[in-house]
């Protein structure tokens, strides 16, 4: 799945109503909110990264890293009309690629918006 522009969430009313009504799960390195919203025509993904979590090239690499797991696993959604905000905590910066991957997937399991993968 590619992320392209029109999949971004811009307005700051989009963050806030996902904040006020949606659901949150919080990992070791992640904390991803979700608010499902059947007038969407699509999946509509949002990144907040604040500068406690590193300097501006760590919160970038940050955001590329999300960005990539969210292409990579976005088909797997099972409902992709939603809004998805991913918040990384932290110690994220110093995270590899492959944790930051699986504690994503852990807290999307948890709140139940992956389809279940075929054996």
């Amino acid at each position: 799945m590619r992320l392209a522009r029109k999949h971004s969430m811009t307005q700051r009313e989009e963050f806030s109503r996902v904040r006020q009504n949606g659901r949150a799960k919080s990992g070791r390195f992640v904390v991803l909110s979700t608010l499902a919203d059947p007038a969407l025509p699509f999946l509509k993904v949002g990144f907040i990264t604040t500068r406690k979590v590193g300097k501006a090239h760590d919160r970038n690499r940050l955001r590329r890293r999300f960005r990539a797991i969210v292409q990579r696993h976005g088909a797997r959604l099972d409902d992709p009309a939603r809004y998805l905000v991913t918040i990384p905590r932290r110690g994220a910066v110093e995270a590899s690629f492959e944790e930051l991957e699986r504690d994503w997937l852990k807290q999307a399991s948890r709140l139940g918006i992956l389809r279940k993968e075929a054996p």
